[in-house]
């Protein structure tokens, strides 16, 4: 599979879809589907360690590039998904410039960051690993609060920053908007456009989650990391419009 780096690299939006549940039949059935990446949602989701590492081998396995959303910015997590075999990982609550730096010091190995050698995972896949990630791993840290967007300039001058993705409900919600996207709203659009404006001037791939219907207008925007679909919400559209044909 090619990497979101080099796919970025290369000027490609990338598509993908979001797995809050803990089974890795579903995560390779929707790595089947073509996505470029699919995210296990390790903050919000029902997923532990022990299913983010099943639900990688079966992103692996179908084709996509895996992704993992850590629960924090903690550089043991962080470390740990990237050993079970994320290609990337989505960081959280990212505010401030020390923040971004820590970021970039738990993803990458010295002299750049100080993440500690122990690939046990994802070793059995590259023989050299070290030259892999550096590479192919990329870093996403979430712009996803009002103090984020006020320091997104400085954050993404923090070298190592690949792509950033805005958590909407976050936004909205330090924003004194309700936890949704918020396109009627001119602080939530404004906040939007100083994101994508900071990013095409430091060089970083602006990324939003876009499931429900508004992926288009992001990347009519100028968005390139876009998670269009979801797990749960996927599988009970269908399942109700299934339901709504029977009856």
């Amino acid at each position: 599979m090619t990497s979101l780096r080099s796919l970025w690299s290369a000027g490609s939006t990338t598509l993908g879809a979001w797995l809050t549940m803990p089974s890795s039949v579903a995560a390779e059935a929707v790595a089947g589907e073509g996505f470029d990446y699919v995210c296990v949602d390790a903050q919000h989701g029902a997923i532990d360690y022990q299913a983010t590492v099943a639900l990688l081998q079966g992103i692996a396995l179908g084709g996509s590039n895996p992704v993992v959303r850590v629960p924090w910015n903690e550089p043991g997590v962080i470390a740990k998904m990237l050993d079970a075999g994320a290609h990337g990982v989505i960081v959280p609550m990212v505010n401030t410039v020390a923040e971004a730096e820590a970021v970039v010091r738990a993803c990458r190995y010295a002299p750049i960051g100080a993440r500690s050698y122990g690939p046990t995972v994802v070793g059995l896949r590259h023989d050299d690993y070290v030259a892999w990630a550096a590479e192919n791993v990329a870093v996403i840290a979430m712009i996803e609060t009002a103090e984020a967007v006020r320091n997104v300039d400085d954050i993404l001058a923090v070298p190592g920053i690949d792509a950033i993705y805005v958590g909407p409900a976050d936004l909205s919600l330090t924003l004194g908007l309700p936890p949704r996207n918020n396109d009627d709203s001119p602080v939530f659009n404004e906040a939007l456009q100083r994101i994508v404006a900071a990013c095409r001037n430091r060089g970083v791939v602006p990324g939003a989650h876009c499931v429900g219907g508004v992926a288009r207008r992001r990347a009519e925007q100028g968005f390139r990391l876009l998670t269009v679909s979801s797990d749960i919400a996927a599988m009970r559209h269908a399942m109700a419009a299934d339901l709504r044909d029977a009856r």
